[in-house]
Protein backbone atom coordinates (compact mmCIF):
# COMPACT_ATOMS: atom_id res chain seq x y z
CA UNK A 1 0.00 0.00 0.00
CA UNK A 2 1.14 3.54 -1.25
CA UNK A 3 0.00 6.17 1.21
CA UNK A 4 0.78 10.08 1.36
CA UNK A 5 1.42 10.96 5.51
CA UNK A 6 1.85 14.07 7.04
CA UNK A 7 4.47 13.75 9.79
CA UNK A 8 3.37 16.14 12.48
CA UNK A 9 5.44 16.00 15.50
CA UNK A 10 9.32 14.39 15.95
CA UNK A 11 11.83 13.59 18.64
CA UNK A 12 15.12 12.53 18.96
CA UNK A 13 16.62 10.30 21.19
CA UNK A 14 19.73 7.97 21.69
CA UNK A 15 17.29 5.22 19.95
CA UNK A 16 16.97 7.48 16.55
CA UNK A 17 13.85 9.95 15.73
CA UNK A 18 10.69 9.35 16.74
CA UNK A 19 7.57 10.45 14.34
CA UNK A 20 4.15 10.79 14.91
CA UNK A 21 2.25 10.83 11.55
CA UNK A 22 -1.00 11.15 10.23
CA UNK A 23 -2.57 9.30 6.95
CA UNK A 24 -5.48 11.54 6.10
CA UNK A 25 -8.71 9.95 5.66
CA UNK A 26 -7.17 6.73 6.32
CA UNK A 27 -8.46 4.25 9.00
CA UNK A 28 -5.94 1.28 9.46
CA UNK A 29 -5.84 0.27 12.86
CA UNK A 30 -7.72 -2.65 12.91
CA UNK A 31 -5.39 -3.86 9.64
CA UNK A 32 -2.49 -3.68 11.80
CA UNK A 33 -3.82 -5.22 15.11
CA UNK A 34 -4.99 -8.30 12.58
CA UNK A 35 -2.06 -8.23 10.80
CA UNK A 36 0.46 -7.54 13.32
CA UNK A 37 2.30 -4.90 11.78
CA UNK A 38 5.21 -3.92 13.06
CA UNK A 39 7.11 -2.26 10.74
CA UNK A 40 6.55 0.14 7.56
CA UNK A 41 8.31 1.41 4.80
CA UNK A 42 9.11 5.00 4.36
CA UNK A 43 10.35 7.53 1.64
CA UNK A 44 11.22 11.50 1.96
CA UNK A 45 10.15 13.49 -0.50
CA UNK A 46 14.33 15.44 -0.91
CA UNK A 47 12.41 17.83 -3.51
CA UNK A 48 15.48 16.14 -5.88
CA UNK A 49 13.47 12.47 -6.62
CA UNK A 50 10.05 11.87 -7.26
CA UNK A 51 7.64 13.36 -4.57
CA UNK A 52 5.62 10.91 -2.58
CA UNK A 53 2.82 13.09 -4.19
CA UNK A 54 4.03 12.24 -7.32
CA UNK A 55 3.88 8.66 -6.64
CA UNK A 56 1.16 8.74 -5.26
CA UNK A 57 -0.40 10.49 -8.72
CA UNK A 58 1.42 8.08 -11.05
CA UNK A 59 0.26 4.99 -8.97
CA UNK A 60 -3.66 6.11 -8.73
CA UNK A 61 -3.85 6.60 -12.54
CA UNK A 62 -1.93 3.63 -13.08
CA UNK A 63 -4.60 1.97 -11.02
CA UNK A 64 -7.64 2.99 -13.13
CA UNK A 65 -5.64 1.96 -16.55
CA UNK A 66 -5.36 -1.52 -14.86
CA UNK A 67 -9.28 -1.52 -14.15
CA UNK A 68 -10.23 -0.54 -17.57
CA UNK A 69 -8.49 -2.76 -19.15
CA UNK A 70 -7.80 -5.84 -17.26
CA UNK A 71 -4.30 -5.89 -16.72
CA UNK A 72 -2.67 -6.64 -13.48
CA UNK A 73 -1.20 -2.97 -11.75
CA UNK A 74 1.83 -4.14 -12.13
CA UNK A 75 1.86 -5.25 -15.46
CA UNK A 76 0.38 -2.39 -16.16
CA UNK A 77 2.88 -0.18 -14.75
CA UNK A 78 4.90 -2.03 -16.68
CA UNK A 79 3.37 -1.62 -20.08
CA UNK A 80 2.73 2.30 -19.73
CA UNK A 81 6.66 2.36 -18.92
CA UNK A 82 7.71 1.17 -22.30
CA UNK A 83 4.67 3.41 -23.96
CA UNK A 84 6.50 6.33 -21.94
CA UNK A 85 9.86 5.50 -23.96
CA UNK A 86 8.44 5.09 -27.20
CA UNK A 87 6.48 8.62 -27.17
CA UNK A 88 9.13 10.54 -25.41
CA UNK A 89 13.01 8.16 -26.40
CA UNK A 90 13.52 8.04 -22.24
CA UNK A 91 15.64 5.36 -20.73
CA UNK A 92 14.27 3.50 -18.35
CA UNK A 93 13.28 4.22 -14.95
CA UNK A 94 11.60 2.87 -11.67
CA UNK A 95 9.43 5.30 -9.95
CA UNK A 96 10.58 4.20 -6.41
CA UNK A 97 13.32 6.83 -7.21
CA UNK A 98 13.45 8.00 -11.09
CA UNK A 99 14.05 12.28 -10.91
CA UNK A 100 10.65 14.91 -10.36
CA UNK A 101 11.22 15.62 -14.12
CA UNK A 102 11.15 11.70 -15.20
CA UNK A 103 8.17 11.28 -12.61
CA UNK A 104 6.26 14.57 -14.40
CA UNK A 105 6.65 13.45 -18.02
CA UNK A 106 5.76 9.66 -16.90
CA UNK A 107 2.76 11.32 -15.22
CA UNK A 108 1.27 13.32 -18.28
CA UNK A 109 2.26 10.16 -20.77
CA UNK A 110 -0.24 8.06 -18.97
CA UNK A 111 -2.76 11.21 -18.34
CA UNK A 112 -2.89 11.28 -21.78
CA UNK A 113 -2.69 7.64 -23.00
CA UNK A 114 -6.33 7.68 -20.50
CA UNK A 115 -8.09 10.68 -21.80
CA UNK A 116 -7.06 9.74 -25.31
CA UNK A 117 -9.11 6.35 -24.95
CA UNK A 118 -11.65 7.94 -22.88
CA UNK A 119 -10.36 5.86 -19.78
CA UNK A 120 -12.06 6.75 -16.68
CA UNK A 121 -10.50 8.13 -13.67
CA UNK A 122 -11.86 8.14 -9.43
CA UNK A 123 -10.57 11.58 -9.37
CA UNK A 124 -10.91 14.85 -11.89
CA UNK A 125 -7.55 14.50 -13.63
CA UNK A 126 -6.94 18.11 -13.07
CA UNK A 127 -5.80 16.77 -9.24
CA UNK A 128 -3.16 14.17 -10.76
CA UNK A 129 -1.33 16.59 -13.35
CA UNK A 130 2.02 18.17 -12.31
CA UNK A 131 1.64 20.03 -15.66
CA UNK A 132 -1.85 22.08 -15.82
CA UNK A 133 -0.87 23.72 -19.03
CA UNK A 134 0.23 20.79 -20.92
CA UNK A 135 -3.00 19.04 -19.53
CA UNK A 136 -5.25 22.15 -20.68
CA UNK A 137 -3.28 22.42 -24.16
CA UNK A 138 -4.03 18.40 -24.47
CA UNK A 139 -7.35 18.22 -23.70
CA UNK A 140 -8.17 21.58 -26.59
CA UNK A 141 -6.13 19.77 -29.16
CA UNK A 142 -8.17 16.04 -28.33
CA UNK A 143 -11.80 17.83 -27.59
CA UNK A 144 -12.27 16.35 -24.28
CA UNK A 145 -13.24 17.73 -20.99
CA UNK A 146 -10.54 19.26 -19.12
CA UNK A 147 -12.70 17.98 -16.19
CA UNK A 148 -14.20 14.67 -16.71
CA UNK A 149 -12.74 13.46 -19.86
CA UNK A 150 -15.72 13.53 -22.02
CA UNK A 151 -16.36 14.10 -25.84
CA UNK A 152 -15.51 18.15 -25.55
CA UNK A 153 -16.38 21.73 -27.49
CA UNK A 154 -14.63 24.86 -26.68
CA UNK A 155 -15.64 27.69 -24.27
CA UNK A 156 -13.85 30.65 -24.45
CA UNK A 157 -13.50 33.03 -21.42
CA UNK A 158 -13.38 35.72 -23.68
CA UNK A 159 -16.31 36.73 -25.13
CA UNK A 160 -16.53 36.26 -28.93
CA UNK A 161 -19.03 38.81 -29.01
CA UNK A 162 -22.40 38.86 -29.98
CA UNK A 163 -23.12 38.80 -34.30
CA UNK A 164 -19.47 37.54 -35.02
CA UNK A 165 -19.38 34.06 -36.37
CA UNK A 166 -18.22 31.40 -34.33
CA UNK A 167 -16.49 29.40 -37.27
CA UNK A 168 -14.86 31.81 -39.41
CA UNK A 169 -13.36 34.20 -36.13
CA UNK A 170 -9.81 33.52 -35.70
CA UNK A 171 -9.91 32.69 -31.74
CA UNK A 172 -6.12 32.22 -31.51
CA UNK A 173 -5.96 35.29 -29.19
CA UNK A 174 -8.79 34.50 -26.99
CA UNK A 175 -8.76 32.07 -24.09
CA UNK A 176 -10.06 28.77 -23.85
CA UNK A 177 -10.55 25.46 -22.52
CA UNK A 178 -12.74 22.15 -23.55
CA UNK A 179 -15.85 21.58 -21.41
CA UNK A 180 -17.97 19.01 -22.24
CA UNK A 181 -21.70 20.42 -22.42
CA UNK A 182 -22.32 19.42 -18.83
CA UNK A 183 -19.53 21.41 -17.63
CA UNK A 184 -19.51 24.44 -20.17
CA UNK A 185 -23.25 24.57 -19.40
CA UNK A 186 -21.91 25.13 -15.66
CA UNK A 187 -19.41 27.61 -16.76
CA UNK A 188 -22.13 30.09 -18.05
CA UNK A 189 -24.13 29.53 -15.45
CA UNK A 190 -21.84 30.21 -12.34
CA UNK A 191 -19.19 32.73 -14.15
CA UNK A 192 -15.93 32.72 -14.70
CA UNK A 193 -14.46 33.27 -11.15
CA UNK A 194 -16.63 30.88 -9.40
CA UNK A 195 -15.85 27.95 -12.25
CA UNK A 196 -12.49 28.48 -11.72
CA UNK A 197 -12.37 28.22 -8.41
CA UNK A 198 -14.88 25.28 -8.40
CA UNK A 199 -12.99 22.78 -10.94
CA UNK A 200 -9.02 24.21 -10.40
CA UNK A 201 -9.04 25.00 -14.60
CA UNK A 202 -8.74 28.12 -16.30
CA UNK A 203 -8.45 28.82 -20.00
CA UNK A 204 -4.93 29.32 -21.92
CA UNK A 205 -4.50 30.87 -25.48
CA UNK A 206 -3.73 28.47 -28.32
CA UNK A 207 -1.91 29.63 -31.26
CA UNK A 208 -4.42 28.48 -33.93
CA UNK A 209 -8.35 28.56 -34.71
CA UNK A 210 -9.20 25.50 -32.33
CA UNK A 211 -12.91 26.81 -33.75
CA UNK A 212 -12.20 25.73 -37.34
CA UNK A 213 -10.44 22.72 -35.91
CA UNK A 214 -13.37 21.36 -34.47
CA UNK A 215 -14.97 21.66 -38.35
CA UNK A 216 -12.73 19.66 -40.05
Amino acid sequence: MHALVNIEKYKESEAGTELIITLPNMYIGEDILRKHIKKAEMRFDDGRHISVDQRKKAYATIRDISEYTGYLPEEQKEWLKYLHICRTGDDYFSLSDCSMDTAREFINTILEYAIENGIPLSDNAIERTDDVGRYLYFCIMNKKCAICGRAGEIHHEDAIGMGNDRTKIDDSGYKKICLCRLHHTIAHQRGIEEFRKMYKVYGIIVKENTDEKQQK
